[in-house]
C-alpha cells in the first residue's frame, strides 16, 4: 500500500457518496411500513382493488428504470458529483411530496383518483433518484479510489443500501409503535415518508464538500484539477503515473465514445451481470420474506422475527464481502456465492415439493441469502463500475443498471403468479439461475482485482482484436 495515500480523505469521500446507497435502501424499503395505510387512505375509498394497490406500491420501480436509463446522460453531461446532487434533490422532493401529496392542489382527507396519481408521481420521482444513485454512486467511488481498495469501497455502498433498509424498518416501527391504526392511517404514514428528507438533505449538503472524479475531469480536459485530486489521494509520484494512463486512454482511442467500440461482448457481460443478479431471485426473498414464511406455516409475529434474522444475516455477510473482495478477487466470490445460492434454493424447492415446513426451510433461505450478500449483492455493483473503459463508462453503466431494474420488476411481479402454480418449481427456477450465473462468470467475466480502470481498457481491446 502506498504510504503517501490520504486514507482519511479517501474514506471520507466514500462515506459521503455511499449516503446515496443508504437513500437507495431507505427509499426502496420505506413503503413497507406505509403499505396498509396507503391502501386505506388512497386506494379503498376510491373502490379500487389489489391491482391499483400493487401498482401504487411498486410505482417507484418505474422511476428506478427511468433513473437507470438517464444516468449515463447525466453522468456525462453534468459530471458524477452533480448527478448525485440531482439525485439528492429528487430524494428530498419525493420524501416531502409522498408525505403530503395534497400540497397545493388537493384537500387533506378528500381522496381522489388525481390525488392517488400525484402520490405515484412523487414515488416515481424518488425512484428516478434511486436509479440515478444506483448507477452513479458505484461509478463515482470506483473512479476516485485506488485500485487496491476499490472493491472494498464500492462494496461498502451495498452495505449502506442494506443499512438504509434496516434503519427505515426501525424508524417505521418507532413511528407506529403504541399508536392507533386510525392515527397511523391518517398521520403516521406521512411521518414515515417525511423522515427520508433528513438523510436526503444531509447527502445534498455534504456532496458540495467532495470533489468531482479525476476521470471525469480528464474527459473534460480539466487536467490540472484532475491531477490535484489524484495528488491529494495518491501522492505526487503515483498521481502523475495515473494521470498519464488516464490521458493515454482518452487520447489514444478518440472513437471510443461509441458504445460498442470495445466489442459487443463487454456490453453483453455488463447487462448479463445485472440480469443474473435479479434472476437468482434475491428481491423475492427481500420483498416477500414475511409472506414466504407465512406461506410455509409461520405465524405473522414469527415471520417478522425471521425477517429480522435475515436482515442481520444480510449485514454480516455483506461485511464479509467488503473484507474479502480485494483479497480473493471478484470471480471466486461470485462463483462461490452462486454455488451457495443454488444449494439454498434447491433445498427450499425440495422441501416445498415434499411439503416439509419448519426450521430446515429457514436454514436453506439463510444459506441462500448469506451467499448472495457475500457475492452477487455487492460484487455485481463493483464489476459494473469497473469493467467499462473511461470513454463509455457513463452510457454502459446506465444500460446495465436499467437492465437490472427491469429484471427486478419482472422477477418481483411474476413471483406471486409463479407461486400459485408451484412453489417447488418457482424456487427450483431461482436455483437453476444460480447455477447458470456461476457458469457465466467462470466462462466470460474477467478478473479485475488490483487492476486500474485504465488497465481494464487494454483487456477489452486485446479481446476485441482476438475475436476480430
Amino acid at each position: 500500500m502506498n504510504q503517501n495515500r490520504n486514507l482519511f480523505y479517501i474514506f471520507s469521500i466514500t462515506l459521503v457518496a455511499a449516503i446515496g446507497g443508504l437513500l437507495f435502501g431507505y427509499d426502496t424499503a420505506v413503503i413497507s411500513g406505509a403499505d396498509k395505510s396507503i391502501e386505506e387512505y388512497l386506494v379503498k375509498p376510491l373502490g379500487l382493488g389489489s391491482l391499483a394497490h400493487g401498482a401504487t406500491i411498486s410505482s417507484a420501480l418505474i422511476g428506478c428504470i427511468i433513473g437507470g436509463l438517464i444516468s449515463g446522460y447525466f453522468a456525462s453531461k453534468f459530471g458524477r458529483k452533480y448527478s448525485l446532487i440531482i439525485a439528492a434533490v429528487l430524494f428530498l422532493v419525493s420524501a416531502l411530496g409522498s408525505a403530503y401529496p395534497e400540497f397545493l392542489f388537493f384537500t387533506k382527507g378528500e381522496p381522489s383518483f388525481a390525488l392517488l396519481m400525484m402520490f405515484n408521481v412523487y414515488r416515481i420521482i424518488g425512484g428516478i433518484g434511486v436509479g440515478l444513485a444506483s448507477a452513479v454512486v458505484p461509478m463515482y467511488i470506483s473512479e476516485i479510489v485506488p485500485a487496491e481498495i476499490r472493491g472494498r469501497l464500492v462494496s461498502f455502498n451495498q452495505f449502506m443500501i442494506i443499512f438504509g433498509m434496516l434503519v427505515v424498518y426501525f424508524i417505521n416501527w418507532g413511528i407506529a409503535n403504541g399508536q392507533t391504526a386510525e392515527w397511523i392511517n391518517d398521520i403516521g404514514w406521512r411521518y414515515m415518508f417525511a423522515s427520508e428528507a433528513v438523510p436526503a438533505l444531509l447527502f445534498g449538503v455534504l456532496l458540495f464538500l467532495v470533489p468531482e472524479t479525476p476521470r471525469y475531469l480528464a474527459l473534460q480536459n480539466q487536467d490540472e484539477k484532475a491531477l490535484s485530486i489524484l495528488t491529494k489521494i495518491n501522492g505526487a509520484r503515483e498521481a502523475s503515473a495515473i494521470m498519464s494512463e488516464i490521458k493515454q486512454t482518452i487520447t489514444a482511442h478518440a472513437a471510443s465514445e461509441k458504445l460498442f467500440a470495445y466489442g459487443k461482448l463487454l456490453i453483453v457481460i455488463g447487462i448479463m451481470l445485472s440480469v443474473f443478479q435479479q434472476f437468482v431471485g434475491i428481491n423475492v426473498a427481500l420483498y416477500y420474506a414475511p409472506r414466504i414464511f407465512e406461506s410455509m406455516g409461520a405465524a405473522k409475529d414469527a415471520s417478522m422475527l425471521q425477517t429480522i434474522v435475515m436482515g442481520l444475516v444480510n449485514v454480516i455477510f455483506t461485511m464479509i464481502a467488503i473484507l474479502t473482495v480485494d483479497k480473493w478477487g471478484r470471480k471466486p466470490l461470485l462463483i462461490l456465492g452462486s454455488i451457495g445460492m443454488a444449494v439454498g434454493m434447491f433445498g427450499v424447492s425440495g422441501l416445498a415439493f415434499a411439503n416439509v415446513i419448519g426450521i430446515s426451510t429457514l436454514f436453506f433461505i439463510i444459506i441462500y441469502t448469506a451467499s448472495f450478500m457475500m457475492s452477487w449483492g455487492p460484487i455485481c455493483w463493483v464489476l459494473i463500475s469497473e469493467i467499462f473503459p473511461n470513454k463509455i463508462r457513463g452510457q454502459a453503466v446506465a444500460l446495465a443498471v436499467a437492465a437490472q431494474w427491469a429484471a427486478n420488476y419482472f422477477i418481483s411481479s411474476t413471483y406471486p403468479m409463479m407461486m400459485e402454480y408451484s412453489g417447488g418449481l418457482t424456487y427450483g427456477f431461482y436455483g437453476l439461475m444460480s447455477v447458470l450465473s456461476a457458469l457465466f462468470v467462470w466462462k466470460f467475466v474477467p478478473e479485475t482485482k488490483g487492476k486500474t480502470l485504465e488497465q481494464m481498457e487494454s483487456v477489452w481491446l486485446k479481446k476485441k482484436h482476438k475475436t476480430a
